[in-house]
């Protein structure tokens, strides 16, 4: 017992012992590190409280392994883009190998991210992201999804399943060739996978594994002896993954946000269908051009993607070498951990950070203006590669069902609740509504 006490005593001493020249934090113990302090899945007031205690960048310890946190636009930008490239690396963990054994885009390291992500971008504008064959890809599964509400003749409907539908397909057409049904079991049990992925990501089996990294230090790790071409089957299989898990779960969990908040709001459905119907026709085809001539509704998209903020936390990063990050030295292997969230609500740089306004993105004359504390699509090296789609597929699919259906709560229910359902990705509860057409 006493060589115990012993133990833990020199493992907290030198725990101290590192902490020095970190920024501030909640102090350190032995194997647990000062990771308890933070309820992960209370909400992002707990890392509100962290930076109202120790600053806008502090330190956590994940066991012996530091983590900084960056809290608020200022400390979220200027950490993932000063020295970009110092800090692009990805934490490389058990569960993470078990996902991908270092392979693919999302969270693979060095050589083989830098390859695979220009492989991937390469090949995404080649098959048509950003352009006209993309967008008609965008059209076919917003035709698909009216017809879906059109077809329920406004009775009480979960729209979630019909808008992951809509929104993989698109990302299907590029990475597989062709669409899926409604009705496909094979695609049913797909999304189900991915949904228990991504639920997982925030579990608290997922944690434990964080913070007691020797409990798994005896399965595989971290992919070795990278040869200098990465263009292999095992990459092609885990960047297909990664390109459909991109470029469907964030897109699909948005737009249903996006119904909810009309039915929330109503007063602002009826002000993007008055403006959708004053500058295009009712047969007009909804194409992306057409959001710059729709200011109020490019607004209402962007506050959505800012308020539903649905993703509170970025995967973490990695300093792939000694380096500095707002004033304060990060050796090499530090994690930054960086609060999206944060910047999105940031009452700095946001007029009213807690309520829905589509102010937020327009001037005194109406324009839509971007705001430099919009990162919803993160920063830095590691920035989503597919903002681009998301961005298209969005205000597609949102204009083309707006243009059509005016969305109601169904007879009977008393409140809407817009509490998150937290994981990976910061999901709304089901719900149904009803699709009247105009």
């Amino acid at each position: 017992m006493e060589f115990f006490v012993f133990c833990s005593l020199l493992q907290f001493l030198n725990l101290q012992w590192k902490s020095r020249g970190f920024p501030p934090g909640p102090t350190p113990f032995p194997i647990i590190g000062s990771i308890w302090w933070i309820n992960f899945r209370a909400d992002h007031g707990s890392l509100k409280k962290l930076a109202k205690a120790y600053g806008n960048i502090c330190t956590l310890w994940m066991g012996h392994r530091p983590v900084v946190v960056l809290y608020g636009f200022q400390a979220v930008k200027n950490g993932l883009t000063n020295n970009s490239e110092d800090v692009s690396g990805r934490l490389q963990t058990f569960i993470f190998n078990k996902m991908a054994d270092g392979k693919g885009i999302l969270v693979s390291n060095g050589l083989i991210w830098k390859q695979q992500r220009h492989f991937g971008i390469g090949t995404l504008r080649k098959l048509g992201m950003g352009n006209k064959g993309m967008e008609r890809g965008i059209q076919t599964e917003a035709h698909y999804l009216v017809e879906f509400f059109r077809d329920k003749k406004g009775e009480a409907v979960d729209p979630s399943f019909p808008i992951v539908h809509a929104v993989s397909n698109v990302i299907c057409a590029v990475v597989f060739g062709h669409r899926f049904s409604l009705e496909d079991k094979t695609f049913r049990q797909l999304i189900e996978a991915f949904n228990h992925i991504v639920a997982f990501g925030n579990s608290y089996f997922y944690y434990i594994c964080e913070v007691f990294p020797w409990f798994v230090e005896h399965l595989p790790g971290p992919t070795k002896n990278v040869p200098n071409s990465t263009f292999d089957e095992d990459n092609m299989v885990q960047s297909v993954f990664d390109l459909f898990l991109g470029g469907s779960e964030t897109t699909a969990t948005t737009l249903r946000w996006a119904l909810l908040y009309m039915l929330v709001y109503p007063d602002i459905q009826d002000k993007v269908q008055k403006e959708l119907d004053a500058v295009l026709s009712p047969s007009h085809l909804i194409c992306y051009e057409d959001r710059k001539k729709l200011p109020y509704t490019n607004a209402v998209i962007h506050e959505i993607l800012r308020f539903s903020s649905i993703v509170l936390i970025t995967l973490p990063r990695e300093a792939v070498k000694d380096t500095t990050v707002l004033g304060y030295h990060v050796p090499k292997g530090t994690l930054i951990m960086a609060n999206v969230d944060s910047a999105l609500f940031d009452p700095g740089y946001w007029e009213t950070p807690h309520q829905f306004n589509p102010g937020h993105f327009l001037d005194k004359g109406g324009n839509f203006v971007i705001r430099e504390a919009f990162l919803a699509f993160s920063a830095g090296h590691r920035v989503c590669l597919g903002e681009t789609i998301a961005k298209m597929e969005l205000f597609i699919m949102f204009c083309s069902l707006l243009q059509k259906f005016k969305f109601t709560v169904p007879e009977g229910v008393k409140e809407i609740n817009t509490d998150i359902i937290f994981g990976s990705t910061m999901k709304p509860h089901p719900y149904k509504l009803c699709a009247v057409l105009r």
